[in-house]
This record gives C-alpha cells, structure tokens and sequence, in this order.
C-alpha cells in the first residue's frame, strides 16, 4: 500500500486513473448495446482503423516537422485530430452500406480491419526513423506504456469527450434501448432508427479512439464487450445489465492499472486479463444464481 500511495503522488499516474475510469464507463456504456445488436466485432474493425489513422498521424508530423524544421503541434501518433475523424467516417460508412451492398456488413468489417491494420504497419516501416519500430508498434497494439504518457491536453480532451458520450446516452436512452431490442417497431413508432444507428456508430468510434491509449488497438474488444457478457450472466433487465457492466468495467480497469503499476506488467494486457477474471466470477455466481 505504500508503494502504491508513493505512485499516487505522481501526476502521470493520476492522469491514467483519471482516463481509465471514464474510458472503461463510456465503453460499458454502448458495450450492451454492441452485444444486443450483434455489432460485437465492428469494435474490432474500427481499431484496426484506428490504428492506421495513428500511423499516418505519425508519418505526417514526421515528414512536416523535416520540411519546416519546427514540430506541428497536435499531429502527433498520439492526437486524435487526424484519427478521431477518419474512424467515425469508417463507422458510418460501415454501418450504413455493409448491409446494403455487394459486400455485406461482416466481410466488409473484416477487409477494412486488416487492410487497415496492414497499411498502417507499412508506412511506419517505410516512414519510421525509430530504432525501436518493433516496440512502437506493440504498445500501439497492445497500449504498453501509452497509458502513463498521457499529456495535460489529451486528458482534458478525454474527459470532454467522455462526457459527451455518457450525456449522450443519458439523454436519448430511451431511442437507444427501442432500436437495440426492436428496431422494426421503433420504426413503425416514428423513431427514426437510422439516425440513431448513426449516432451509436459515432459514439463508439470516439470511444474506441479514447480506449486505444488504455488497452491498444488489438485490445479494445474485450473493453466493450467483456463487462456486458459479465453482467448478461447476473442480471436480464437492460438498465441492470448496463448499471452492472459500468462499475465492473470502471472496477477491472481501476484493478488492472493498480495490478500494472505494482507489478510492472503492460497496462492493457494486465486490464484484459481482470476483465476476464471477472467475467469467469460472473458466469459461476450465474449459474449459483
């Protein structure tokens, strides 16, 4: 306890509890909603995207800070002014043609994924000038050490953008829970299901970008998806199961970081692993129940 009380008084440390908390809430949020509506693996695809986004980000401030000798603020790998935009773009155009082109919604996710996966880690190969691109790319995909390098700008900028997403929710959690459970009778409602199809697809993409200096690219799957399957297995009513998958998810990322910062072991992988402890505990005491 005192080494962890003597890691507390450490700004970089503070700001990781701080992102970590709003990060695992805003995922556990539309994480339900994900499962429900059987877009479970869109999460998946949009980080692979992201990922690309991150890497060109990269390549650009690289190639604009040579040619005028002087650093272009904010288009750094770690910005989200040049990933944010292209990933919510992906998860619209994914949402809104998967279903109603020649490619469907599942090959269209999964071309994406690894198209975008495999042209990011081409051009930092071919771009990169680090002596250490193996180690770049791993805490890029696994988030590392990303985490505890957050700057004062992106922290705020988390906490603005998680609480946009958490009023989101709030406010239009009635649309939200009609259109995950039936979406041909919101429809015959008067609710206008494609606006609100389009709006969750903005949310996640947002909270995929949050979630990537968390638990990395390849990780942020289990961020969104474990903490609902872990409270589907308590409780049925939609509000429990989302009251629930909030304070499991805010509790194994608040564990994993503790665990991490203790242990010395990667943040990401460390958050996962909780997360899936935690949903083996949730399964037995289900099945008790």
């Amino acid at each position: 306890m005192s080494k962890l009380f003597e890691y507390l008084q450490f700004p970089f440390v503070q700001h990781a509890l701080i992102v970590g908390v709003l990060v695992a809430l805003c995922s556990s949020l539309l994480g339900v909603t994900l499962v429900l509506k059987r877009f479970s693996f869109i999460g998946d695809g949009l980080s692979h995207v992201a990922f690309g986004a991150m890497a060109l980000a990269a390549v650009l401030d690289q190639l604009l800070t040579e040619a005028l000798k002087t650093e272009i603020p904010g288009l750094s790998g770690n910005s989200m002014l040049l990933v944010l935009p292209i990933t919510m773009i992906s998860a619209v155009l994914l949402l809104r043609t998967g279903n109603n082109t020649k490619i469907k919604g599942d090959a269209a996710i999964a071309m994406i994924s690894v198209a975008s996966l495999a042209f990011g880690y081409l051009i930092m190969n071919i771009f990169s000038t680090s002596s250490n691109l193996s180690g770049d790319v791993c805490s890029t995909l696994f988030g590392s050490t990303s985490i505890l390098t957050l700057t004062g700008l992106e922290v705020w900028l988390c906490i603005a953008l998680s609480v946009a997403v958490v009023l989101i929710f709030v406010l239009f959690y009635n649309r939200i829970f009609a259109v995950t459970f039936d979406e041909d009778f919101a429809i015959a409602s008067g609710i206008k299901a494609s606006r609100y199809n389009t709006m969750i697809a903005i949310v996640i993409a947002v909270i995929i970008v949050l979630a990537m200096n968390l638990v990395g690219s390849l990780l942020i799957s289990a961020l969104v998806i474990f903490p609902a399957l872990s409270s589907m297995r308590l409780f049925k009513s939609f509000k429990q199961v989302t009251i629930c998958s909030a304070v499991l998810s805010v509790c194994c990322s608040l564990g994993g970081i503790v665990i991490s910062l203790l242990a010395g072991t990667p943040v990401g992988s460390t958050i996962v692993a909780v997360q899936a402890a935690a949903f083996l505990l949730c399964t037995i005491a289900g099945r008790l129940k």
